[in-house]
């Protein structure tokens, strides 16, 4: 996940966030997880270091720490503690240095890492222009100035992220760099350089063979292990280090983790030198496609010549939600992208691996059967038959989630669910059924499994861990022959004319997307034939404008390398966000855009992209929505953007003859629904929805074809946050924010704030406490209280105004504060 975003929404004007990356503080008095961002500003450069949430999506999740500028007396220098074993795919420390400030941060090894020590060491005087440098292997020393005025108001920027919501499309053209790479040193990729490697690929069953190795997988899941803080991972990682077998010796390649998801990778000393190319990330698919108490972790990395992704999820629970379920697995495989080692290729997708491991609490169940039935099949050790009922089984059958995995014959009894401390089967008043929630599967080639286990003896969690043991043919390079290849493949290079122009045919120039909705992805796709020269493409920006193409678009891949005669299939992924809906919902934008393909000693080629965007309630101003007594579809464009226009109507303004609705008709279904089927249902507000039922739910408010909305009460909730989220100005409205926190503590002047909102803003902020008060009234069911509700709440009513810094902890306890005063006091409303 790209955290430059994050930390470029707290930045003044003229401030750019060149890249960021996480890592560790190390002192003496502890070791801290940072981000550090490369900011630039009028060509001067600083390191920004924020304190962060596990994940930083938004400004919100960020804190500034302090600020390292680049000047003189700067340096950046790669130590190896004496006491790590120094392997390819071990974590890089780096002893920073300024003037004024000695840090040690340990950063995790790979190309994005590599980058961001490149893109670190183009700050030096011989790039930037300024005068004097110092550089040896291992440090560089940099002389240049920088001025950080810290009383600069943070301006957002309009970023291109389309991570929003249920949908997160989060694509990557940034160049990375080679692992072996020296630590700040940099790396340039040419043509020929590009071609030799794609050679190098199309020719490697000549230069390789097949050995086998042994693989281990152990289910970490968040069930089976929990935490939540850094001391207990700490405690995780010195535990399963300490039980490795005592007569090896084992070297760590990588630790991610997710909130309660936690993958480790141990290699034998002896083959750690054969590790390369490691990269980890992460995705959420919890509520709102943001929290990661959902969602999946990964490792990816080259053994030999082998390329492997093993992946640790923890899917969504509860024995109906197998299509929650699915919907996790196929937006961890779509939205998990690892940075290439070559920039002129796109992101590598899990599908992309020679080899893939996937474990975790999967979360699938058994059905139809009752509770004793399924124990009677468990006390007579029928387990194939019980397996007939599994949800996953019936899942992989209709090709509906992992299509193209294996899994292992199941000869253990279900993992789930156990009495902690003991063997015992759930007595608790849900008394859930057994299931084999706890999974290992596996895609691939040249793969054996040599063991499929539970660990009945470990008794500290509800369910029992699952390990695997593979024996996986792995490509190993001889060496001579692949000299042979590379030799080769540069002697037919010499022979190509260097002065020839490429040239590439377009399957189609012209788009047009119909009926574009809000958060509902469309995908159009065109082909480029290339002919008999090797060419490089990238789309590029267009005059004055800083992106190649407009927020709501992207082109997947952006740029991309083509052999003679190759072609390759580029998506153009058209995706409406709560950032670009207004715009659209008012007229004040159209769907139209024109891309340039441009070609690396080549022409331009010129796209052009249209469509039609179903205007929709969300994005819409709630004044705008409490005049339209129709539903939005059914209003003219001309409207529907004399509305939305219209100023913020404070106390007392009138600005047309018709009295407007109390609040929303849409806001009200919503909530109607949700306080007549949901008052008493567990999890509300903390469990996502299904993505096919928010989309139907939109279209109903936005057509009101039905008088009542379809979906889970989950899909409900969500859509709800969802539609809080979008609005352009918040409820409490930004000019209020910060009487707001004045009064956090005082609920008599906190009423005075809320009686000076518009009318259509008081009183939806009294109908929104008057049902969260309701749900509180049913905290024993839905095991919902005062701090959960104020702190999903408060940072969707009580939004920042966009000139405002980013709100640190003290502010964003007041704001959750101020929202607590109304939950706890019945009242009367102000």
């Amino acid at each position: 996940m790209d955290q430059s975003f994050a930390i470029q929404e707290t930045l003044a004007d003229g401030q750019t966030c060149l890249i960021a990356v996480q890592g560790i503080l190390a002192s003496e008095e502890s070791v801290e997880s940072r981000l550090l961002g490369l900011v630039r500003t009028h060509g001067e450069h600083a390191l920004f270091l924020y304190t962060h949430r596990r994940m930083a999506i938004t400004a919100e999740d960020v804190c500034l720490e302090r600020v390292v500028p680049i000047t003189e007396g700067f340096a950046a220098e790669e130590v190896t503690p004496d006491s790590d074993l120094h392997i390819i795919g071990s974590d890089v420390t780096v002893q920073i240095s300024s003037e004024d400030a000695q840090l040690v941060v340990r950063l995790p090894f790979g190309s994005h890492t590599r980058m961001f020590l490149q893109e670190m060491s183009r700050c030096r005087p011989a790039v930037v222009g300024s005068e004097d440098i110092s550089e040896n292997e291992n440090s560089l020393i940099v002389n240049h100035s920088w001025s950080h005025n810290s009383d600069d108001k943070a301006t957002p920027r309009q970023t291109k992220s389309k991570m929003d919501a249920t949908t997160e499309m989060a694509r990557s053209s940034s160049g990375m760099v080679s692992d072996n790479a020296c630590i700040l040193s940099e790396q340039k990729f040419g043509l020929r350089d590009t071609i030799v490697k794609s050679q190098l690929v199309l020719k490697e069953d000549s230069y390789t063979y097949l050995q086998n190795f042994s693989f281990q997988e152990l289910d970490l899941s968040k069930e089976a292990f929990f935490f939540n803080d850094t001391p207990k991972e700490e405690e995780w990682f010195k535990a399963v280090t300490d039980s490795l077998h005592p007569d090896a010796k084992y070297a760590k390649v990588k630790l991610v983790r997710l909130v309660g998801m936690l993958l480790l990778l141990y290699v034998k000393a002896d083959h750690a030198v054969n590790i390369s190319e490691v990269e980890a990330e992460t995705v959420g698919t919890g509520i709102m496609g943001r929290m990661g108490n959902k969602g999946g972790v990964a490792i990816r990395f080259k053994f030999h010549n082998t390329s492997v992704c093993i992946v640790n999820c923890h899917l969504a629970a509860h024995t109906e939600e197998y299509e929650r379920r699915n919907q996790d697995f196929r937006d961890i495989c779509s939205r998990m992208q690892f940075c290439h080692s070559d920039p002129n290729l796109p992101p590598l997708t899990i599908d992309k691996h020679d080899v893939i491991l996937w474990l975790g609490d999967l979360n699938y169940r058994l059905e139809p059967l009752g509770l004793e039935k399924v124990k009677m099949h468990i006390e007579k050790e029928e387990f194939q038959d019980l397996y007939q009922y599994d949800q996953l089984k019936k899942q992989m059958d209709a090709k509906a989630v992992f299509d193209g995995f294996t899994e292992g014959k199941i000869t253990f009894q279900p993992t789930y669910k156990y009495d902690t401390g003991c063997d015992d089967w759930d007595t608790s008043e849900k008394c859930r059924a057994p299931a084999w929630c706890d999974r290992i599967l596996w895609k691939g080639k040249n793969i054996s499994q040599l063991s499929y286990r539970s660990h009945m003896t470990l008794k500290n969690s509800d369910h029992k861990p699952v390990s695997s043991i593979f024996d996986i043919g792995v490509k190993v390079v001889n060496e001579e022959l692949y000299r042979k290849a590379f030799e080769e493949i540069v002697r037919s290079l010499d022979k190509m004319e260097n002065d020839s122009i490429p040239s590439v045919i377009l399957s189609q120039r012209e788009f047009f997307f119909k009926d574009v909705k809000y958060m509902q992805l469309q995908v159009e796709t065109f082909t480029i034939r290339n002919g008999q020269v090797p060419c490089q493409f990238e789309f590029i920006n267009k005059l004055d404008e800083d992106n190649y193409c407009k927020e709501w678009l992207i082109a997947n891949p952006s740029k991309g390398f083509l052999l003679p005669d190759s072609e390759m299939t580029i998506e153009l992924e058209l995706f409406v966000n709560k950032s670009t809906a207004t715009r659209l919902n008012s007229g004040e934008e159209k769907l139209e855009d024109i891309l340039i393909l441009h070609l690396d000693r080549g022409k331009d080629y010129f796209l052009s992209v249209m469509g039609n965007y179903l205007p929709s309630c969300f994005g819409s101003p709630i004044q705008t929505l409490c005049y339209m007594r129709e539903p939005i579809r059914d209003m003219s464009a001309e409207s529907i953007r004399e509305l939305t226009l219209l100023p913020l109507q404070m106390s007392g303004d009138i600005f047309r003859d018709e009295k407007p609705l109390d609040i929303p008709k849409e806001l009200w279904m919503m909530v109607d629904h949700l306080y007549r089927n949901a008052s008493q249902q567990e999890d509300l507000f903390q469990q996502p929805g299904l993505r096919s039922e928010f989309e139907q739910i939109r279209d109903c408010l936005d057509t009101a074809m039905l008088d009542t909305l379809l979906g889970s009460n989950h899909s409900v909730a969500e859509a709800l946050l969802l539609f809080l989220e979008s609005l352009p100005e918040p409820v409490i409205c930004y000019s209020l924010y910060n009487n707001c926190l004045h009064c956090a503590n005082n609920y008599t002047s906190s009423c005075q704030v809320v009686s000076m909102l518009p009318m259509c803003h008081k009183n939806v902020f009294n109908y929104l406490m008057a049902f969260l008060r309701e749900l509180l009234r049913n905290s024993g069911k839905n095991h919902l209280d005062v701090n959960i509700l104020a702190s999903i709440f408060g940072g969707l009513l009580l939004r920042p105004p966009l000139q405002h810094p980013t709100p640190d902890v003290t502010e964003k306890r007041k704001a959750q504060q101020f929202i607590e005063q109304f939950l706890l006091r019945e009242g009367n409303s102000p």
